[in-house]
């Protein structure tokens, strides 16, 4: 009925009557609505290293005894049989860096000027050695059942700082491998799930810019929202679809104005672009991706992800490997200074790694297979500390052996240092609380500063 009538009376006239019948309502009942937003900013259970989260995710798991995981045995061992596999030396040739000495391979040598304020997990593991579950579970902390990801729980432990962006923003979220579970909110409400935004930053948002005058558009929302506020109320005054409908209604208003401006990199200088790469064909996508995303963390996003897909070597390691740490060791080390240079690093928590690493051992000649029992992942600033080698695999790199650390750790101690405890941040649902470690997980406090 809503569609035939504006087809006769035409667009603007039809929402002119719309307006004035939500005006007739407002005076007939003297209704008086005062929206808050969910996303609104919430004070940490103590005080918190890190205020926000950049999340680097090497969607298919990056070989750590190629990059961060220095295993002289590998080398002198070569060519032998271990289990029916034959051992393959790293690739690459590795190297100490800064006053710390990590010892970090060739194909990072933008990343490894950062030495110093790198903290490499060496002895993180996880439970299955499949993409799909592993990923799963690294960004939900189950990989059995459909749970809030982390992004969206850091955004409903602490809301956002700037009410005219989303509180979680994913920037070519990897739909291959659990698609929208790995940003989505379950059973949390629907404000806490996160944004996502297309793998070229060329593009920005689709379908951002207004179809008619702020002014009128307001007032087209504020009827809707009426309708929407008197369905919650009829349904007991709480409904997480309904209550994310109208959160949804009224960021997607205030994104309006914000998001072109923040996406816009026009404005970076000439020294900033070459930093991250942007106007060299190989490091361009990923140079604007984490440009973008410092942009957004300046503007109070609490939680961003940027993902690179491809990093699955069974073969052919020695080309892709190369191809990948092409594109991103410049746009990941411009990243670092920029947030050091603006003061932001100390704040700011980033996070690099896949979902499970690789095996020592050969596949097909010049590959390596999939390795859930030991792997690297790194984290600099927010709170943690700076040129350490943390945890340690066995000699060759097969598993992890010292100073263990689980994917539920990791999440523990991700939450600790934005200054919330993963055993308080809970949600009721179907009965019980739920929280993003399930019943596990502990602060990996060897890594804290």
């Amino acid at each position: 009925m809503l569609q035939s009538a504006a087809c006769g009376f035409g667009y603007l006239a039809f929402a002119d009557l719309l307006t004035r019948a939500y005006a007739a309502e407002q005076a007939s009942q003297g209704e008086s609505h005062h929206y808050e937003s969910p996303l609104k900013p919430r004070a940490p259970h103590f005080a918190a290293k890190a205020k926000r989260v950049i999340f680097l995710f090497m969607q298919g798991a990056p070989s750590h005894v190629d990059t961060f995981d220095y295993k002289p045995e590998l080398v002198s061992s070569d060519g032998k049989n271990v289990g029916g596999r034959t051992i393959l030396a790293p690739q690459w040739k590795f190297k100490q860096y800064g006053k710390s000495g990590l010892w970090i391979s060739d194909l990072f040598p933008s990343v490894a000027q950062h030495a110093d304020d790198l903290c490499l997990v060496n002895s993180m593991f996880i439970d299955n050695p499949a993409h799909p579950q592993a990923t799963i579970q690294l960004h939900t902390g189950s990989a059995r059942f459909v749970r809030p990801s982390m992004g969206s729980w850091v955004v409903y432990g602490l809301g956002t700082e700037n009410q005219n962006l989303p509180g979680f923003i994913t920037i070519n979220p990897p739909a291959a491998v659990g698609g929208a579970q790995n940003y989505g909110a379950s059973f949390l409400p629907a404000a806490f799930e996160g944004t996502p935004i297309s793998g070229n930053a060329r593009e920005g948002l689709p379908n951002i810019a207004p179809a008619v005058a702020a002014s009128l558009q307001r007032r087209q929302i504020d009827l809707v929202q009426s309708m929407n506020r008197e369905m919650l109320r009829r349904s007991g005054g709480e409904n997480p679809q309904i209550e994310g409908i109208i959160e949804s209604f009224e960021l997607g208003f205030r994104m309006q104005s914000t998001v072109p401006d923040v996406m816009d990199l026009s404005k970076e200088s000439k020294q900033t672009l070459e930093m991250y790469g942007i106007g060299d064909d190989e490091t361009e996508t990923f140079g604007r991706q984490c440009l973008m995303a410092r942009r957004f963390a300046e503007a109070g996003v609490r939680f961003i992800e940027i993902a690179y897909t491809g990093w699955d070597q069974h073969t052919a390691l020695h080309a892709r490997h190369a191809a990948n740490a092409k594109a991103v060791d410049k746009p990941i080390a411009g990243l670092l200074a920029d947030l050091k240079r603006r003061r932001m690093l100390d704040d700011t928590l980033v996070i690099w790694g896949g979902e499970f690493g690789r095996t020592p051992t050969a596949q097909n000649r010049d590959g390596r297979d999939h390795n859930n029992r030991g792997y690297t992942m790194w984290m600099a600033g927010g709170g943690v500390k700076g040129g350490l080698r943390f945890g340690a695999t066995d000699e060759i790199g097969a598993r992890a052996e010292q100073d263990k650390v689980h994917v539920h750790d990791l999440h523990a101690t991700i939450l600790h240092l934005l200054g919330l405890d993963h055993e308080r941040l809970t949600y009721r649902y179907a009965g019980r609380d739920f929280r993003l470690t399930e019943v596990y997980g502990n602060v990996v406090k060897g890594i804290l500063a």
